[in-house]
């Protein structure tokens, strides 16, 4: 039963649950990547993948200064089996699909072998100056 919670607090948590979607999409992306496309901070983003990471959703591995993290083969069918109906319940919502645009704009964007980090004038920052103008 513990464990049971334990993913289904995990799943309680907007972010979480919008970093679990776009890594449906892509086997493998950097803390940057969640950063640019939720809008959030290198601490905030890298909490909740600890997060993913501790409830043995998420998997990481360290590249110099940069961690990328891939969803984890769960192995225990009761968490299959709830991934998948969560993955089928998202893609109808139309946020979610969103979601994927933005990552896909911004991966596109993303010069090869260029450091991993946002780019100045990206999403947050233009979120950031309608918050000041407003």
């Amino acid at each position: 039963m513990k464990e049971s919670a334990r993913f289904f607090k995990v799943l309680s948590d907007e972010a979480r649950l919008a970093m679990i979607w776009l890594l449906f999409h892509h086997r493998e992306l950097c803390v940057c990547d969640f950063m640019e496309v939720l809008e959030i901070t290198q601490s905030k983003a890298s909490r909740h993948l600890a997060t993913l990471r501790n409830a043995g959703l998420a998997t990481d591995r360290r590249e110099g200064l940069w961690s990328y993290y891939s969803l984890r083969p769960a192995g225990d069918p009761l968490i299959d089996a709830h991934l998948k109906l969560l993955k089928s319940s998202l893609a109808r919502r139309p946020d979610a699909r969103q979601l994927i645009g933005r990552l896909n704009a911004w991966l596109e964007s993303k010069k090869p072998g260029a450091p991993c980090a946002p780019s100045v004038g990206t999403a947050r920052a233009a979120k950031v100056a309608r918050r000041t103008s407003a």
